[in-house]
């Protein structure tokens, strides 16, 4: 039964996701590209090693979304003066313009998907959906690195 939360979450951010993705197609938006605009003006200067975590999206799906945004003239991309391997990622007049259409948009949806909760029980989501959040993210950040899980360590010794 327990199974059935992760699919729940996932239907979820699929309807979420595809949601997003038709409303803003009028910006030239695409697949999640929203995500990386949203966090960007929110933390002008970040890198996209630190944007990589903040989203939990590999890093060549970042360098991908960056670069696209890049062009849609979106994002710039200003060279770090302490390493000179990572951008600065700072947003632009465009960003910004289509910045509170996005979280005009993250709200509604996020009042539809809590029409019929109570504070408590908004919380209480909230609380319980961290917790999981912190569960997963070690495996995350393992799996990310090439390394294997431990389950599955265990099961190829098993044999």
């Amino acid at each position: 039964m327990d199974y059935l939360t992760m699919r729940e979450i996932g239907m979820i951010a699929r309807c979420s996701n595809t949601i997003s993705d038709i409303e803003f197609r009028e910006l030239k938006l695409e697949k999640g590209q929203y995500i990386f605009v949203v966090r960007v003006c929110e933390n002008p200067g970040i890198n996209q090693e630190e944007l990589s975590n903040m989203t939990k999206v590999d890093r060549t799906t970042v360098a991908k979304a960056i670069k696209k945004l890049v062009e849609k003239n979106y994002i710039e991309k200003v060279s770090n003066e302490s390493d000179r391997r990572s951008w600065k990622l700072y947003p632009t007049k465009k960003a910004f313009q289509a910045y509170d259409f996005l979280i005009e948009e993250e709200q509604y949806t996020t009042k539809i998907a809590l029409t019929g909760f109570d504070d408590k029980e908004k919380s209480l989501i909230f609380n319980l959906l961290h917790r999981m959040r912190l569960n997963i993210e070690d495996d995350w950040k393992l799996v990310k690195r090439g390394e294997q899980r431990s389950y599955l360590k265990n099961k190829k010794n098993n044999k």
